[in-house]
C-alpha cells in the first residue's frame, strides 16, 4: 500500500526546468513518470499530477503507447536542445559538456583539463591528477565544492579519487633547516622510508634527520622534486630563497580579469607557468607579476631579437627607467636590477656564477617549453623565491612537461576557447589543404626515395610553390608569413613571391629590420624559416601559410598557428601537406592539437 503524498507535494514537484534536468539526468528525450519522479525524489502521484497540469500548460506532452507506460517529453523540443548538459564518465573521469556556460567553463578550467571541443558542442574535460595536484585552493572543501557545482549528481568513486590525489600532493615538503640547510620531510614515517628513500639515493639525500627528515644535497633539490613528482608525490617547496633587493616599480597597463587571476594565483603559489593563446597577453601578465612582487628579476629568453622585445615591452609597460634594464647575450652584458639573458649564456660556467651571486625575487622563464633540454636546464636550476614560466603550448613531443611543472612550477592558464569567445584574442581559420605532386617524376622520385629522404622531398614538393603563389593573390592585402623548415624550399618560394626570405643565416640587424618593416606595414609579405616560429613579435599577421614543416611538434604547429591569434581582425592559417604522404599525418598530428584547444580545423583537397 503506498503512502498519499502530502497536501502540497504536487504543488512543486515537477517544475518545466526540474522536468528538463530530470531528462538530462536519465540521458534520454523522454521518460515515464516513474522515472521522473525518482529522480525528482518525489512520489509517482505527485510526479504524475505536475505533470498534467504541465501538459495543460502547453509546456509538455505525453504519449500513450499500447502495453507500454505514458511518457512525457517537452513541448519544444529546442528548449532541451539548447540547455548546457553535463554527463560524467566516473571510471574514465571524464565529463562531456554540450553547450557550456561561461561559469560552467570558468570552473572547469580550475579543475580539470580541456581535452577537446568542436567549438560550440560537445567539450571533453578530463580530470587528471595533475589538475587535482595543481587546484587553486586552499583546502579539499573549496575543490569538492566547485567540483559538484557543474556536476549533474555527486559521484562518491571520483570524489573519492580525487581526495586521494589531493592528499598524496602534500605528503613531502622542502623547507629550510634553521642552519640553513635544506631539509625533505615526509608526512609519515613509511613515507619517508618506503617512498623517498627507496626513490632517491646518495645524490639526493645525506644522512637521516629524524624518522620523517632527510638532509637534502645542496643542488639535488630540483631532481628530488622531479623524481618525487614521477612517483606521484609533488612535492612542496616551501624553501626560504632569495627575494632580492626591492625594486620600486608599477605597472602603467590595466590588467584583463583572467591576467589578474594568472597573477593572484601564481603570488599565491610563487611558482607557476602561463598558458595561454599568442595574443592573450602572457607577457604583459609577467609584468603585473613583476611589479606585484617588487624584488630585482632575471628574465630569460631563448634569443636576442626577444630579449629586444621584452626590454620595450618592460619600458612601454611599467614605470622602470632604461638604466634600470640590463641585456646579457652574445651582443650585450649589463646585469641590472631587471636582467634580460638568453638561456644559453646563463647557462655557461664562465658567466654562470654572475647570475648565481645576484639575489634574485623573480625568475622568469619565457618560452618554457625549453626548459628540458640540456642546453636550458642548466640555467633551469638557478631559483628563487619566486618562479614564473610563460608558453602557449607547454607539450614536448617526449612527454617531458613534467620537468617544466617541477623545475618551474604548475601550470596557471585559461580555457583557449573562452578567450576567443570573450573576444579577447581573434580565433583563426584553420586548414589543411592536401595538394597533388606535381608531376610524375617528383611522385617517382620519393617512391624510391631512402626513408630518411622522402620527408625532405614531400616538403618541397613543387606544387607548394605554385600554391602559395595562388593563396597570396587570393589575400592580396593580407600581411602573409609563409613558414619553411629546409633553406633552398624558402628560397625558392621567396623567389616566386618576390619576398625576403629570413632564416638563421640572416644577419641579426637584417632580421631586426625585416620584421620592424612587416610590423609597421612597409612590408607585407616575409617567408621565414624556423627563427619565426617562437620568440619574435609580429603582432600584425592576418595570413599564415605552413608550406613545410610538418614533421615538426605539436607545439611548432601551435606557434606557427598563433602568429594570427591577436585581439582584432579575422586571419587565416593555411597549413599544405602532399597528398598521399607522411605529411598528411604530420598535419593532422599537429592540427589536433590546435582543435583540442578550441580552434576550428577544416581539411579540403587540392586538384
Amino acid at each position: 500500500m503506498t503512502e498519499d503524498p502530502p497536501a502540497d507535494e504536487g504543488d512543486d514537484a515537477v517544475t518545466l526546468e526540474s522536468f528538463l534536468d530530470a531528462l538530462q539526468s536519465e540521458g534520454r528525450p523522454v521518460a515515464t513518470a516513474q522515472q521522473i519522479a525518482r529522480r525528482l525524489d518525489c512520489s509517482q502521484a505527485a510526479a504524475s499530477e505536475a505533470l498534467d497540469r504541465l501538459a495543460a500548460a502547453g509546456d509538455v506532452e505525453r504519449l500513450d503507447v499500447e502495453s507500454d507506460p505514458v511518457v512525457w517529453y517537452p513541448s519544444e523540443w529546442g528548449r532541451l536542445a539548447d540547455r548546457e548538459r553535463v554527463v560524467l564518465f566516473p571510471e574514465r573521469r571524464e565529463l562531456v559538456v554540450d553547450q557550456p556556460s561561461q561559469y560552467t567553463r570558468a570552473q572547469l578550467s580550475r579543475i580539470a583539463h580541456l581535452v577537446d571541443t568542436s567549438g560550440t558542442k560537445g567539450y571533453l574535460y578530463r580530470i587528471r591528477r595533475e589538475d587535482v595536484w595543481a587546484a587553486p585552493f586552499d583546502d579539499f572543501e573549496d575543490f569538492l565544492g566547485t567540483l559538484r557545482s557543474v556536476l549533474p549528481r555527486r559521484s562518491p568513486h571520483l570524489e573519492e579519487w580525487i581526495e586521494r590525489q589531493w592528499t598524496r600532493a602534500r605528503q613531502f615538503t622542502l623547507r629550510t633547516h634553521e642552519d640553513g640547510y635544506t631539509v625533505l620531510a615526509a608526512a609519515s614515517e613509511s613515507l619517508m622510508g618506503n617512498v623517498a628513500r627507496q626513490k632517491l639515493d646518495e645524490e639526493h639525500l645525506h644522512a637521516p634527520i629524524s624518522e620523517t627528515e632527510s638532509w637534502v644535497v645542496e643542488g639535488s633539490e630540483a631532481a628530488i622534486k622531479r623524481i618525487l613528482y614521477e612517483a606521484g608525490y609533488p612535492v612542496i617547496d616551501e624553501r626560504e630563497l632569495e627575494t632580492g633587493e626591492p625594486l620600486d616599480v608599477e605597472l602603467r597597463t590595466e590588467l584583463r580579469d583572467y591576467q589578474q587571476d594568472w597573477v593572484d594565483r601564481f603570488l599565491d603559489q610563487r611558482a607557476g607557468v602561463f598558458v595561454g593563446p599568442s595574443g592573450s597577453g602572457k607577457t604583459v601578465a609577467a609584468l603585473g607579476a613583476l611589479t606585484a612582487v617588487g624584488g630585482e628579476t632575471l628574465i630569460l629568453v631563448p634569443s636576442r631579437e626577444l630579449a629586444g622585445q621584452w626590454r620595450a615591452e618592460l619600458l612601454e609597460h611599467t614605470t622602470l627607467d632604461p638604466e634600470d634594464i640590463g641585456e646579457y647575450h652574445g651582443g650585450e652584458k649589463e646585469i641590472r636590477p631587471v636582467t634580460i639573458a638568453t638561456y644559453q649564456v646563463a647557462g655557461m660556467d664562465r658567466h654562470r656564477s654572475l647570475f648565481d651571486r645576484r639575489e634574485w625575487g623573480l625568475i622568469v622563464y619565457d618560452e618554457v617549453h625549453h626548459i628540458p633540454s640540456e642546453v636550458y636546464r642548466r640555467s633551469a636550476d638557478l631559483q628563487s623565491k619566486h618562479r614564473l614560466g610563460l608558453s602557449a603550448t607547454p607539450v614536448r613531443e617526449d612527454d617531458r612537461e613534467t620537468d617544466i611543472y617541477t623545475l618551474v612550477g604548475p601550470p596557471i592558464g585559461t580555457d583557449w576557447d573562452a578567450l576567443f569567445d570573450a573576444g579577447y584574442v581573434q580565433e583563426p581559420e584553420v586548414e589543411i589543404r592536401y595538394l597533388p605532386w606535381a608531376s610524375d617524376e617528383e611522385r617517382n622520385a620519393y617512391a624510391s626515395a631512402e626513408p630518411r629522404a622522402k620527408h625532405r622531398i614531400a616538403a618541397e614538393n613543387p606544387a607548394k610553390v605554385d600554391e602559395v603563389r595562388h593563396l597570396l593573390a587570393e589575400h592580396p592585402t593580407a600581411k602573409a608569413l609563409v613558414f619553411v623548415d629546409w633553406l633552398d624550399h624558402g628560397r625558392a618560394i621567396a623567389d616566386a613571391v618576390n619576398a625576403p626570405f629570413v632564416s638563421g643565416e640572416t644577419p641579426h640587424h637584417e632580421r631586426d629590420q625585416l620584421f620592424a618593416s612587416f610590423r609597421d606595414g612597409e612590408r607585407r609579405t616575409l617567408v621565414v624559416s624556423r627563427v619565426g616560429d617562437e620568440g619574435i613579435d609580429l603582432p600584425n599577421a592576418e595570413l599564415a601559410v605552413v608550406a613545410s614543416g610538418l614533421g615538426g611538434s605539436r607545439r611548432q604547429g601551435a606557434q606557427r598557428a598563433g602568429r594570427t591569434m591577436r585581439p582584432a581582425g579575422s586571419a587565416t592559417v593555411y597549413v599544405l601537406a602532399t597528398r598521399g604522404t607522411s605529411e598528411e599525418d604530420f598535419a593532422q598530428r599537429q592540427m589536433r592539437h590546435l582543435a583540442e584547444k578550441g580552434i576550428r580545423v577544416t581539411e579540403n583537397g587540392v586538384e
